[in-house]
């Protein structure tokens, strides 16, 4: 009996930790995705408002602008490693989710942290052909790709239709608060509840925005068979200074994308994971 109970208590405790450890790399992926966010943000408000030169405003342009600050190199690792965190997390949820399409968005997005998460280590470790990329010249490369397969065509326009709903419902979401209900919210003052909505709402619906203007393009690509038209992060932020708003409206996507990031350090600190 003793012995029985023994291992159950280790046993528990196993599970505890490995619950433990789960969220440390849940909330180390939040704050990691965070960076990354608010350095786009920045780089794209960069450019709108005329300066940033040859900067791109995307995940490339991002791990560059770490890279070149002092201690970049361990700060490159410390968002890799983080990313690496999401993944595992998101992978957790797949496996004991408890509803067929959670489990298989976290599937979705475990797939697509892990695939980041390796860009950037690479990145970190010193190639910089993988990371460091234009998006732009990725997102046309992976379409032409695309294009050549039989019913290529389709394929890249299912994409596309799924990255423009993706941005919808989110940007709806995002304005509905429905982040509320993964957050500690009667650990939070009221003084953060309001910075937390500010920052989800805004950063929500310009993120939202993005998405679906990239997938726009990527079906344009699609009609036209042109891999030409698809768009990564960079020139679908630079295609919002093109209408008629002119480069304030990307100023205001940029600073979405900025608060967006801030967000997700909010969700480092206060979601249940």
């Amino acid at each position: 009996m003793v012995m029985h109970s023994s291992k159950a208590v280790l046993g528990q405790l196993n599970s505890r930790r490995g619950e433990q450890a789960l969220e440390v790399a849940g909330r180390w992926g939040f704050a990691a995705r965070g960076v990354i966010y608010v350095l786009v943000g920045v780089l794209a408000l960069r450019i709108a408002l005329g300066g940033g030169g040859g900067e791109q405003a995307d995940k490339g342009g991002a791990l560059a602008e770490i890279a070149s600050k002092p201690f970049g190199a361990a700060l490159l690792w410390v968002v890799g490693i983080g990313l690496v965190g999401m993944a595992l997390w998101q992978l957790s949820e797949a496996v004991w989710g408890t509803k067929t399409t959670k489990r298989l968005l976290s599937v979705g997005r475990a797939v697509f942290y892990g695939v980041v998460s390796w860009s950037v280590l690479t990145f970190a470790a010193g190639d910089h052909s993988q990371g460091g990329g234009s998006s732009d010249q990725q997102s046309q490369d992976v379409t032409a790709k695309a294009l050549d397969l039989p019913a290529g065509q389709w394929l890249v326009a299912a994409v596309g239709v799924g990255i423009a709903v993706t941005g919808v419902v989110g940007a709806v979401r995002a304005g509905m608060r429905k982040y509320h209900k993964h957050l500690k919210l009667g650990e939070m003052s009221a003084t953060s509840r309001r910075a937390v909505d500010v920052t989800g709402v805004s950063g929500g619906i310009a993120r939202g925005l993005v998405f679906l203007v990239a997938g726009g393009f990527a079906v344009a690509a699609a009609v036209q068979y042109d891999p030409d038209k698809a768009k990564g992060m960079d020139d679908t932020l630079r295609a919002f200074a093109g209408t008629p708003a002119g480069p304030w409206l990307m100023a205001a996507i940029a600073l979405g994308l900025a608060m967006f990031g801030v967000f997700c350090f909010a969700m480092a600190r206060w979601r249940r994971v």
